[in-house]
């Protein structure tokens, strides 16, 4: 028969061993989160000194010459700005309407399960399939042409998962007590969700975008199959091709410019787009917060 006091001595030692193994997993989660940190500020760094000296206004308002080794990178500016505008105005929508769908009106069978599963599979697909996606429909079948418009669609087709997943997250966050109380008084299904249900997850989803905001600004192949051209005009049309801050980056790195001309117009370019992705952000997280600020619960 074991003796209490040994049986609380072993049960001394596993706790702690189990207080050893808890306390070196913390340590080394600790130091990979400060990796990922130090290499983040450190490009961020490394941006910023190589590519300060350079930023002027001119830089940011003048046009392109001399094959763009020279002059400013404005229609660049102005084609990415209007091509995360365009782009999450049409994926928003589609995004909520698809959130709403699937977790407040859809039955929770194979046909969910299956449509979640192509969320899940769109959103680790390479963004060079959905560039060649979008040549295929919106520039040739749907004669869109490389434009503004055929990027924005292509680019709103490759966020949609990202903004359906955080949509459905926010969703979900609303209390059901709050559907309940307005089934109770006699309202519709609809108007319970449009009354009681969106205000107070449009936060969350306002979260989705802004994380798409980011993705958008920085991507390159899909807008280069689908829109973008070595031009040094500004768009007038949705339908007229533009200058993206990335492929203005890919034609620098590709041409055959001697290092000395084309490193510092990169890293001012580099500069800018960072400054561009932080002002959006910024204004997507104010609009966030005075919704949340609203509708707080």
């Amino acid at each position: 028969m074991c003796s209490p006091f040994r049986n609380a001595e072993n049960d001394n030692r596993f706790m702690t061993r189990k207080s050893s193994t808890q306390f070196i997993a913390f340590i080394c989660l600790r130091v990979l989160c400060y990796l990922v940190v130090a290499a983040t500020g450190y490009i961020i760094l490394d941006i910023v000194v190589k590519g300060w000296p350079r930023l002027s206004w001119e830089f940011v308002s003048a046009m392109p010459r001399n094959r763009m080794s020279e002059g400013g990178i404005l229609p660049a500016i102005a084609g990415t700005i209007w091509l995360v505008l365009l782009t999450v105005a049409l994926a928003f929508p589609l995004g909520i309407g698809a959130a709403i769908y699937l977790s407040e009106y859809a039955h929770h069978g194979r046909l969910n399960r299956a449509i979640r599963l192509a969320i899940a599979n769109l959103a680790g697909v390479p963004s060079v399939v959905f560039g060649l996606f979008g040549l295929g429909v919106f520039v040739v079948f749907l004669n869109f042409g490389t434009s503004l418009l055929a990027s924005a669609f292509t680019l709103a087709l490759m966020i949609l998962p990202v903004i359906i997943t955080a949509s459905e997250e926010a969703l979900r966050t609303v209390p059901q007590s709050f559907r309940e109380g307005s089934y109770a008084l006699g309202a519709t299904k609809w108007l319970t969700i449009r009354r009681n249900v969106l205000p107070y997850a449009l936060p969350g989803m306002l979260t989705g975008s802004i994380l798409s905001v980011s993705r958008v600004a920085g991507e390159t192949a899909p807008v280069l199959l689908t829109g973008a051209a070595l031009s040094a005009s500004m768009p007038q049309s949705v339908f007229d091709q533009i200058m993206i801050l990335p492929y203005h980056l890919f034609i620098l790195a590709t041409n055959m410019y001697p290092a000395k001309v084309y490193l510092p117009i990169a890293y001012t370019t580099a500069l800018v787009l960072l400054l561009v992705v932080l002002g959006l952000n910024a204004v997507a997280v104010v609009i966030r917060y005075v919704v949340r600020r609203k509708h707080a619960f």
